[in-house]
């Protein structure tokens, strides 16, 4: 009797000590949290921005540290900050607003032209003041647990810049297997030298309505036969748009899923551009 005790009792004990062993292992970490970083600037008067400045210095933002704690004591993830930029009144909601990233950091630097940029991104008119908003944004893995700085406000005047270079001589194609004919030839044979090439709206908007046979790839030429100055699609850009650099080689841009006739917009101050089915 006494050994069939401890024969059932041995059992126990160990189950015991395998959930107590369970428990003590699957203690978790709770973050306790954070402190909004404090954004402060160089400057905050009014800037006029003049080309003859651009390699001057334009604005330095600094911001302190979230310093994100859990339960077992500061944190020691890789903290993620943004800059976000956004035109007064619109609660950094605006469909123009600017996010540039800014990892570890606690500072970052821009010129008159880098700043200036940034607002010809928003495609803001030149040469006019903008009531202009910048905070800053931290967020630990993932864009997990943000926490957001208090806003500084500045008044801006930009000038007329490109964030691309726009085409030389004023002229730009559009090339590739995108469209029915003649693919991928260089120069393009009539008609098509006429039917894909871009009307220039300005010195820095071109736009173009041409059919186009459903997927496939193209890009933008300047120069009738050449290849040697092309425009390419950024990575994270779809058939609808996105963002566009010069570049001498591959990738291009991506073709529209269904066949039809299409709207492409291309802006140079900016560095976007835009396709839509008409």
């Amino acid at each position: 009797m006494k050994n069939n005790f401890l024969k059932n009792l041995i059992p126990a004990l160990v189950l015991i000590g395998a959930m107590a062993s369970c428990e003590k292992q699957e203690n978790k970490i709770y973050l306790e949290g954070g402190t909004a970083p404090v954004l402060t600037s160089s400057s905050a008067a009014t800037r006029v921005l003049v080309m003859a400045d651009s390699i001057k210095p334009g604005v330095k933002f600094t911001w302190t540290n979230p310093n994100y704690s859990f339960t077992t004591g500061g944190s020691s993830q890789d903290v993620t900050y943004v800059l976000e930029v956004d035109t007064a009144g619109t609660n950094f909601k605006g469909a123009r607003k600017q996010e540039i990233s800014i990892a570890r950091n606690l500072e970052v630097n821009y010129n008159v032209k880098e700043l200036n940029a940034i607002l010809s991104k928003m495609d803001l008119l030149e040469n006019i003041p903008h009531d202009m908003e910048f905070r800053i944004k931290a967020t630990l893995a993932n864009g997990s647990v943000p926490l957001y700085s208090n806003v500084i406000k500045v008044k801006i005047t930009p000038y007329l810049d490109v964030v691309v270079p726009i085409p030389t001589n004023g002229t730009l194609w559009v090339i590739g297997n995108a469209f029915s004919t003649p693919d991928w030839s260089n120069p393009l044979p009539s008609p098509q030298d006429v039917n894909q090439k871009f009307t220039k709206i300005s010195n820095t908007l071109y736009e173009l309505t041409v059919a186009m046979r459903g997927g496939g790839n193209y890009k933008l030429i300047q120069v009738q036969g050449e290849w040697g100055s092309q425009y390419h699609m950024l990575p994270g850009g779809t058939w609808e748009g996105g963002e566009f650099e010069k570049k001498d080689a591959d990738p291009g841009f991506i073709g529209a899923p269904n066949a039809g006739n299409y709207k492409i917009t291309v802006n140079f101050k900016t560095g976007k551009f835009s396709v839509v089915k008409i």
